[in-house]
C-alpha cells in the first residue's frame, strides 16, 4: 500500500524533521504551512494520514479537521493532532471533533513515527 502523509505546521524545524522521517519509512510526504495551505493541498491529494498543529496563521488545526470531517473523498483520511496545546480540555476538544491521535510537542521523532504506523491498516 502507499503511504501518504500530509505534515501540516507553521515550524519549519519540526516540518523538516518529521519529512525526513517519514520519507525514510517510505511515505510520499505533503507539506502544507497552514490550515488554508492544506486545505487547497487536499483538494488533489487523498492522504492516507495528516498530522496537524493546531496553532497556526489563518485557518487553525481545529477548523482543518472540521473540514477534513466533512469531505467525503476524505473520510478514510486519519487525523492526528501534534501540538503544543497539552491541556485536558484541549485533548478533549480535539477528539470530540474526530481526531484519531492527539499528540503533544515537544516530541520524539520516533514515538511520533511509531504512533503514526499504529494507524495504518
Amino acid at each position: 500500500m502507499e503511504k501518504k502523509i500530509l505534515i501540516v505546521d507553521d515550524e519549519p524545524n519540526i516540518v523538516m524533521s518529521l519529512e525526513y522521517a517519514f520519507k525514510k519509512k517510505g511515505f510520499e510526504v505533503f507539506i502544507g504551512r497552514d490550515g488554508s495551505e492544506a486545505l487547497e493541498i487536499l483538494k488533489n491529494k487523498i492522504p492516507n494520514i495528516v498530522l496537524l498543529d493546531i496553532m497556526m496563521p489563518n485557518v487553525d488545526g481545529y477548523q482543518t479537521l472540521k473540514h477534513i470531517k466533512k469531505t467525503e473523498s476524505l473520510e478514510a483520511t486519519k487525523v492526528v493532532f501534534l501540538t503544543a496545546k497539552n491541556k485536558a480540555s484541549d485533548i478533549e476538544r480535539g477528539l470530540k471533533l474526530g481526531a484519531d491521535k492527539y499528540l503533544t510537542k515537544p516530541f520524539s521523532v520516533k514515538k511520533i513515527v511509531s504512533e503514526i504506523m499504529e494507524l495504518l491498516p
